[in-house]
């Protein structure tokens, strides 16, 4: 059996083991899950995972027991799995307070860095949602705190300065989710001095390629990559087809990890933040990050396979 094939495999076990038996010490994985792609903040050199955990409408759930006990085992898988960011903000219904819990309950606050988001228009509005986040986050010091879709950007951007240098808040960035956005996040980067900036980018919507990410690599701003599946939309134009056999060319053992690894082959690209409430699929999108990325050839097999 080939060393990559082994590869595949042998991380495919390992990560399903560690979704059921989630409790299963770190240290069982550490020699495969240290294969797990992480790139450097600019702005500071700290790496990260590049496999995050976005929580909008996922984790919009009820914070009693029954319902936090399936997310529960996205948490470990995430945790267990090598992987860090996790991308929340207010606006997202219970989402905020879930992670809080999710992470209080499985010990693993510690390993966590914590994204959130401010939604508010005024200081004070703004200055009590994240107080809020911190209360449910259960976190004083916020890993990072962003603008939510350009709302109120230079009220907002003054107070996370004041945050950051108070030492509450480690990075401050900006967001949003629309196409249309994208020169007005562009404009927002020309004029202030930014750590992350997170936009929309997958195979089905491949505006970023042309200015934005090429701005970001330039300018030393690390970027969040939300709706890599278009919610869903992606992996229903393949639903029920078989893995073509040249995915193994980029260690790829599933259609989402293709289009995981699509967007981490532009280097531009920080972190990619899926969302889900099912721990294979958790296991699964940790996967993405591991083995090698494609390269134009292969980038262009996958755009011809969604087609």
């Amino acid at each position: 059996m080939s060393s990559r094939r082994r590869f595949i495999q042998n991380s495919a076990t390992l990560l399903g083991l560690a979704v059921c038996n989630p409790l299963l010490s770190n240290a069982v994985f550490a020699d495969d899950l240290s294969q797990l792609l992480k790139r450097e903040i600019p702005s500071s050199g700290e790496k990260l995972p590049v496999i995050g955990l976005g929580t909008s409408r996922t984790f919009d759930v009820g914070l009693d027991d029954a319902s936090l006990k399936e997310l529960d085992g996205v948490m470990r898988t995430f945790i267990n799995g090598g992987a860090k960011l996790i991308d929340t903000a207010p606006s997202y219904g219970n989402s905020e307070a879930a992670t809080g819990s999710l992470l209080k309950r499985t010990g693993t606050h510690g390993k966590a860095f914590l994204a959130t988001k401010i939604s508010a228009t005024g200081r004070d509005q703004g200055l009590a949602q994240f107080q809020h986040s911190q209360k449910v986050l259960h976190r004083q010091t916020i890993d990072l705190l962003q603008v939510h879709n350009l709302r109120d950007t230079n009220t907002q951007f003054k107070l996370m300065r004041e945050l950051k240098e108070q030492g509450l808040v480690r990075y401050i960035g900006v967001t949003h989710y629309l196409d249309s956005a994208h020169d007005d996040l562009l404009a927002v980067l020309a004029r202030e001095k930014l750590d992350f900036v997170q936009f929309n980018y997958s195979l089905g919507e491949r505006n970023a390629e042309e200015r934005l990410l090429p701005y970001c690599a330039d300018n030393g701003i690390a970027t969040l990559i939300n709706r890599p599946f278009m919610r869903g939309e992606l992996l229903g134009r393949i639903k029920g087809q078989p893995l073509p056999e040249w995915a193994i060319e980029v260690d790829a053992t599933s259609w989402a990890q293709l289009l995981l690894k699509f967007i981490l082959s532009n280097p531009a690209a920080t972190v990619v933040i899926p969302a889900t409430s099912t721990p294979r699929y958790m296991a699964d999108n940790i996967k993405a990050g591991m083995g090698r990325l494609p390269d134009e050839r292969n980038r262009q097999r996958i755009i011809q396979a969604f087609s």
